[in-house]
């Protein structure tokens, strides 16, 4: 399997990066995470994700969606809510969400890769 950054996308755009450190519970996290990432592909307006994490705990994942309220429907889903109070309550320390919208994008892929 190759591993490629989300392809550049004709702007504008919009994107969500959710930055986060996790608690040491992990129970039923893996579970809602499917479940997450099932419930947003469904979504019209969903482009993709990036998710990465450090060594030391740091969560990263940008969201891509087309519009602010293609966004908008995810942030008012009710399961996604139910995730979002269940990961304050118990798999979350912390964590930052910013949303921009993109003006710009390019991409590169080596040709012989």
């Amino acid at each position: 399997m190759t591993i490629q950054p989300v392809r550049a996308f004709e702007p504008p755009y919009v994107m969500s990066v959710f930055t986060s450190v996790r608690t040491a519970d992990d129970s039923g996290y893996p579970e809602t995470l499917d479940r997450m990432n099932e419930l947003v592909a469904a979504n019209p307006g969903f482009l993709g994700y990036e998710s990465a994490h450090t060594p030391g705990g740091l969560g990263i994942t940008v969201g891509y969606f087309r519009d602010h309220e293609s966004l908008g429907a995810w942030r008012r889903d009710l399961e996604h809510q139910a995730a979002m109070r269940q990961g304050r309550s118990d798999w979350y320390e912390s964590y930052t969400l910013h949303i921009a919208t993109v003006e710009r994008s390019h991409g590169f892929v080596r040709e012989d890769s």
